[in-house]
């Protein structure tokens, strides 16, 4: 995440005429957000808070336009910070494009209302009209129009439809001068003018159900929801290996092995000088494989093998693969659902079902899911939800590690791992649940889409930013924590860091001292660390346990520095005490109990 370089609500309009998207949270803001920008957009937070909001440009006509994404809201009365933001940005609109769901016309009115209210010159995005369609909903644009004094055009913003209308729409509106607005109305007279408008323009038509709606009834039912979200997330991550070992086998690997290696590493080996602070920088140190002293990529930590391999050769291809089967499950329109599925379990850890979503973010990197965790209501439940996330949660580039260690043993021994973490969130949940205070836990109020063909064109502009922003942020903290490793071993510190730390990993953990440098190498990047366990010829109990251990030791750095921007200083110490707990209790535990059953 990017900070706003200055303040967009004292910014000067003498720049790009700027469209501001509103509505309410699941109507396909963001979808019809991609479409008017492509992939050329930014992320930052909004000054002075943690929420955030997505900003591009179009071109309309020639003329280049910024496009603001607000975060979802249901009104623009400042009650939460959301809503604040969302209110603040519209008033920098010089056309508000309100993003209205078709299928629920007079809840999203509300929203609607209150920007007409302010005056701005306004343009309905009357989106998911396929859907309305399909549920027998008729609605008169036209009358529509009349009724509100603004132009509306239905969109379907995941396949195009209406786009190009929309966008002549907004281009005549940004030739429009701003309104003065309508009377402010309160709640209840909001609400009367919302039904009556909805009761003028809309018309049900009656129909029998069908399959796809049977199904979506189907995986929010409390027996059938379970069954269909143990179907699916084990479907996930069979998918995520199957792509992830493919792209290695067939992409990385031998491209790695092959050009890389006689293109990079072998005119290193031969014009720089065996044993020189340069070839130990740059190529790393010797190691044994096969009989032979070779520069090998997982295991040599040099600044152009190990950093460069780990990072594009072994864990980019399961992030890319987690991201695209994410994608897919966010734009059909389950994630809501399976939020309404876990909502009973999730309360056993003191959250609502919503939090799987951060949670499910986290697999893929715990930064998007610590910062998913905004969308929870109280202070309470984000306490929880981070701290969870940050020690239970591995993130893709562990878990592409994990596979590499304890998979070549059997996946039965990585799914002993995953069990033994489960059980570490739902001690530490139970517990947090009864010490942490902060009152009643809000009910989850969701919206919950129809299930809907993702396009391929979104799904891809999807994974393309997720991409691009994990590289961005973890290439310099590999380099870093590479070069840190190398350093420590070249001044020889290392064996005196595993003299202070040795009785603890040995004794409790059941390591060998030297398994202390890759758990401090943690701190920097959780896959360098994990790929440092390799020359240490561990037995399986004790990959086991330096599994459980990365997961549960301090986050890389990356997570530690997004987990105080978004609990502050006092709850970031209070859950690094509980990682510390919980490493030294829990890795005992790991340590004793692999080695007992195995």
């Amino acid at each position: 995440m990017q900070p706003a370089t200055t303040t967009p609500a004292s910014a000067a309009k003498a720049g790009p005429k700027r469209v501001v998207l509103i509505g309410n949270p699941n109507v396909g803001k963001s979808a019809l957000f991609m479409r008017l920008t492509g992939i050329h957009a930014t992320i930052s937070n909004y000054p002075g808070t943690t929420v955030a909001y997505q900003d591009g440009m179009a071109r309309l006509h020639g003329e280049s336009v910024e496009v603001l994404d607000t975060p979802g809201t249901y009104s623009l009365a400042g009650g939460n910070p959301a809503e604040q933001v969302a209110a603040d940005l519209a008033e920098l609109a010089d056309v508000a494009v309100c993003v209205v769901d078709a299928t629920n016309l007079e809840r999203n009115l509300m929203l609607l209302l209150q920007v007409l209210e302010r005056g701005l010159p306004t343009v309905v995005a009357l989106n998911m009209a396929d859907d309305a369609r399909q549920k027998g909903i008729g609605i008169d644009t036209a009358a529509l129009a009349r009724r509100l004094g603004v132009p509306v055009v239905p969109t379907v913003a995941v396949s195009g439809e209406g786009i190009h209308e929309l966008g002549e729409a907004i281009h005549a509106a940004l030739r429009s001068p701003r309104g003065e607005g309508c009377e402010a109305r309160g709640v209840e007279a909001r609400w009367a003018a919302a039904g009556e408008i909805a009761r003028e323009v809309q018309t049900l038509a009656h129909r029998h159900p069908t399959f796809l709606e049977r199904l979506q009834d189907w995986s929010v039912h409390p027996l059938g929801g379970v069954g269909v979200a143990a179907l699916l997330l084990a479907a996930m991550f069979a998918i995520v290996r199957f792509l992830g070992e493919g792209l290695i086998a067939w992409v990385f690997d031998p491209f790695f092995q092959g050009p890389y290696r006689a293109w990079v590493i072998a005119p290193l080996e031969a014009g720089l000088r065996d044993g020189s602070v340069l070839y130990h920088l740059l190529l790393g140190s010797r190691v044994p494989v096969e009989g032979s002293l070779v520069i090998d990529l997982k295991q040599s930590m040099g600044l152009l093998t190990t950093a460069p391999y780990v990072e594009f050769g072994m864990v980019l291809p399961y992030l890319l693969a987690f991201y695209l089967v994410l994608s897919v499950l966010e734009d059909v329109g389950y994630l809501p659902r399976l939020a309404v599925v876990l909502d009973r379990a999730m309360h056993q850890l003191g959250l609502h079902g919503f939090s799987v979503i951060p949670m499910l973010l986290g697999f893929g990197c715990n930064v998007p899911g610590i910062l998913a965790t905004r969308s929870l209501e109280t202070k309470r439940q984000r306490f929880i939800a981070c701290t969870l996330i940050s020690i239970g949660v591995p993130c893709v580039a562990l878990q592409a590690m994990i596979i590499q260690l304890v998979g070549v043993h059997g996946l039965r021994y990585v799914a002993a791992v995953y069990a033994f973490l489960a059980g570490v969130i739902f001690i530490l949940g139970r517990l947090l649940r009864r010490l942490c205070r902060g009152g009643a836990m809000p009910e989850l109020l969701l919206e919950i889409p129809p299930y809907r063909w993702p396009v391929p064109r979104l799904v891809l502009l999807k994974l393309w930013r997720q991409g691009k922003g994990f590289l961005l942020e973890a290439t310099p903290l590999v380099l870093l924590g590479v070069l840190l490793m190398n350093l420590l071993l070249w001044l020889r510190w290392f064996d005196g860091i595993a003299r202070l730390a040795g009785p603890l990993v040995r004794q409790v953990w059941g390591l060998p001292a030297e398994a202390v440098l890759p758990v401090a190498i943690g701190v920097l990047r959780k896959d360098v660390a994990a790929g440092m366990l390799l020359p240490l010829k561990l037995a399986l109990p004790q990959l086991m346990t330096a599994s459980v251990l990365l997961a549960l030791t301090f986050p890389c750095i990356a997570t530690f520095a997004v987990l105080f921007n978004e609990l502050g200083w006092k709850d970031t110490l209070k859950s690094v005490g509980i990682m510390a707990a919980a490493a030294v209790i829990f890795g005992g535990l790991a340590n004793l109990l692999f080695t007992a059953l195995l």
